[in-house]
């Protein structure tokens, strides 16, 4: 799977977080305003960019962002560690989207992390598996993230929602250090708001074998980039520094789209961190 974002997107983010206009950010770089339009749409250029004063200007990390430009990606996750953990991606809208099914191996019982576009792959795993959905935790409202929910819901009438948007019916909304249990899982959350004012992380422990917590972030960050600030960029970044960069390295972060990656990868070639 590719990054979320190529190049020319955490540019163009990068320029929006710091307000910089095209013409800055092109004279920094040594290109002409068309070489920059073009590497900002492609993720492409045909003549490199100076990183390093680029990077400055915009409020990212010369050498990760180089590091993104050279093609780098987080490793490819061996998901056997987290054996009741499944990743469904979907399409629609010219655009892809990751939601997250777990599991407890004794008891059945079963949680969604977000719905993607397509409600068909996550209940056929439900009944493959003979699982019962007793919760589905909604990272933020934007509606690639909730289009399936009124199917999932009308298959699986019994799951709880838990979202932490104020406009959701209280009896679904995140309490204040709530703890969910599913099985021998454990389920609790962290405010993350940024990309989205009702933007929440669920953490997702207790798993067989010590396998690592794993994070359901939702757009607050993808490998190797972040969600959009919308208005809100400053709130958003320092979120990620504060809830989920600093969770323990081997914690894996499942994002709202592209691959999945670590706490450690994130902090060794994210950019914006």
């Amino acid at each position: 799977m590719n990054l979320e974002d190529h190049l020319g997107d955490v540019i163009r983010k990068a320029r929006d977080m710091s307000n910089v206009s095209p013409a800055a950010a092109a004279k920094a770089a040594g290109l002409s305003a068309a070489e920059l339009a073009a590497l900002e749409e492609s993720g492409q250029t045909g003549k490199p960019p100076d990183f390093a004063a680029l990077a400055k200007l915009v409020g990212l990390h010369p050498a990760k962002l180089e590091g993104i430009a050279n093609g780098w990606l987080p490793a490819e996750k061996d998901l056997s560690l987290w054996r009741e953990l499944r990743v469904f991606t979907t399409a629609g809208e010219g655009m892809t989207v990751n939601c997250y099914l777990a599991w407890d191996e004794v008891t059945r019982d079963a949680a969604l992390f977000d719905t993607g576009f397509d409600a068909k792959p996550v209940l056929e795993c439900i009944a493959e598996n003979q699982l019962e959905l007793r919760h589905i935790f909604i990272t933020h409202s934007h509606w690639d993230h909730v289009e399936a929910l009124p199917k999932v819901r009308e298959a699986c009438p019994k799951a709880r929602v838990h979202s932490g948007s104020k406009a959701a019916p209280v009896d679904q909304r995140n309490k204040p250090n709530e703890i969910i249990h599913l099985g021998g899982l454990r389920i609790t959350h962290r405010e993350t708001p940024g990309h989205a004012m009702d933007g929440v992380t669920y953490m997702v422990g207790n798993w067989q074998e010590d396998a690592p917590h794993v994070a359901m972030v939702g757009d607050a960050i993808f490998a190797g980039s972040m969600g959009s600030g919308n208005g809100a960029w400053e709130l958003a970044r320092q979120k990620v520094k504060d809830q989920i960069l600093s969770l323990p390295p081997a914690t894996l972060i499942c994002p709202g789209h592209g691959p999945l990656t670590t706490v450690a990868e994130e902090k060794e070639h994210n950019p914006f961190f």
